[in-house]
């Protein structure tokens, strides 16, 4: 009731269920018509109502940036601070702080560094996205599913499921980029950016999230490259950043290809399956390459080619190989399997190590609550359902 209660005037809703005000639907249909045009007036439609919505649309219980200030006490006197963000952002008084530096730990023992953006700033880049997304939605690929509006892990899941069962697939490609998102070459985005964006207020937001660095321990460092995990903005800028450096390269070249060859790409985690293992070798060589050329390489630890599909079990079996390899895709392992008429089938599995984990950790919080009055585990048995659960992929067409 909230977000209705805030909305501008809507046309029908968009293909994530949420409603587009007028103005933004006409910015959509102009880029799906004129793929080349650059869109010089954007900022007018960064509205109060939609600051407003930007900010409903924050998790209400994420940490605060460097002004300490949370989701809850920016609330109050709400109205007050949207008109005061508005005014500025339109004077071009608004000003970026820099993100406060938090590590997370890693399954492998590592750490991932996170960047918490203080909440005027994620308003104001959740608002610019939506405004972006307009345009963007009509470029990007359809096998891109990572961070999109109405797309999300199980689609992406079920579309390499029916590329693989529909399609002459017989090598699969698992690529991973090394750290892709502390790599991302700032002047090279950009440029990407003005292919279709060339409102000079809108791009000099950019520059200034980009620009702003991050505080660790009360020390302020700048950032030269990357965009930091964990704003707002980051996930559409990364996607920009692959739509032509991979999507766009991708697609050319499996156009010119003689035999079938799928994608499926969720943020810089990316299958591709190949008809012939030849034409697979030679994307992987020219692949190497073309990313050289904007900052990016490979992790040659976690990109493999494996024979995969309805003939990689008879291959094995001739060559005296024995079962044909697996691969992990959004965390999940994927192996060539049989279903009950003795006929290909893909297989998903649970990661084994996860489920341990997540046992481990439900297997304390069922003891610290056994001497509770009420110890009815709510919450606990749908998690352990889906691990025992039989996929029934939903059947369907996919762009991949």
């Amino acid at each position: 009731m909230t977000k209705e209660n805030i909305m501008e005037s809507n046309t029908r809703p968009t293909q994530s269920g949420e409603r587009v005000s007028q103005g933004l639907r006409g910015v959509r249909e102009r880029a799906g018509k004129n793929k080349q045009e650059r869109f010089t007036a954007l900022l007018h439609h960064v509205t109060p109502a939609l600051l407003r919505e930007s900010f409903y649309a924050l998790k209400r219980k994420a940490a605060p940036g460097v002004d300490g200030v949370t989701w809850k006490e920016y609330a109050t006197g709400l109205e007050d601070r949207l008109q005061d963000l508005h005014s500025r952002v339109h004077r071009g008084a608004y000003r970026v702080q820099p993100s406060r530096r938090l590590w997370i730990p890693k399954d492998n023992g590592k750490q991932r560094p996170l960047g918490i953006a203080a909440v005027e700033d994620k308003i104001v880049q959740q608002a610019v996205v939506t405004v972006l997304n307009a345009i963007y939605e009509e470029d990007f690929r359809g096998f891109s599913y990572g961070f999109r509006p109405g797309r999300g892990q199980h689609m992406a899941l079920d579309a390499l499921y029916v590329a693989i069962k529909r399609k002459r697939v017989n090598w699969i490609l698992d690529l991973d980029l090394k750290s892709f998102f502390d790599n991302i070459s700032h002047e090279k985005l950009v440029q990407m950016i003005e292919k279709r964006i060339a409102d000079p207020r809108v791009l000099g937001l950019i520059q200034k999230w980009l620009k702003a660095g991050v505080m660790e321990d009360g020390e302020w460092s700048e950032t030269e490259a990357g965009t930091p995990q964990g704003a707002v903005i980051s996930p559409l800028l990364s996607n920009v950043y692959l739509h032509y450096v991979l999507d766009q390269w991708s697609d050319q070249w499996r156009q010119a290809a003689r035999g079938e060859i799928t994608i499926v790409r969720y943020a810089d985690d990316a299958i591709l399956g190949f008809e012939h293992q030849d034409e697979a070798e030679r994307y992987l060589r020219q692949l190497q390459e073309h990313l050289r050329e904007f900052g990016l390489e490979l992790n040659e630890d976690k990109t493999r080619l494996i024979r995969f599909g309805r003939f990689a079990r008879l291959n094995r079996a001739e060559r005296g190989e024995g079962k044909p390899e697996a691969f992990t895709f959004l965390g999940l392992p994927h192996i060539c399997g049989k279903n009950r008429l003795g006929r290909f089938e893909v297989r998903r599995l649970t990661d084994g190590k996860r489920r341990r984990q997540k046992l481990l950790v439900r297997k304390q919080e069922l003891r610290r609550r056994m001497h509770a009055p009420r110890a009815r585990p709510a919450g606990t048995n749908p998690q352990g359902r889906g691990w025992w659960w039989d996929d029934s992929i939903r059947s369907g067409l996919y762009t991949v």
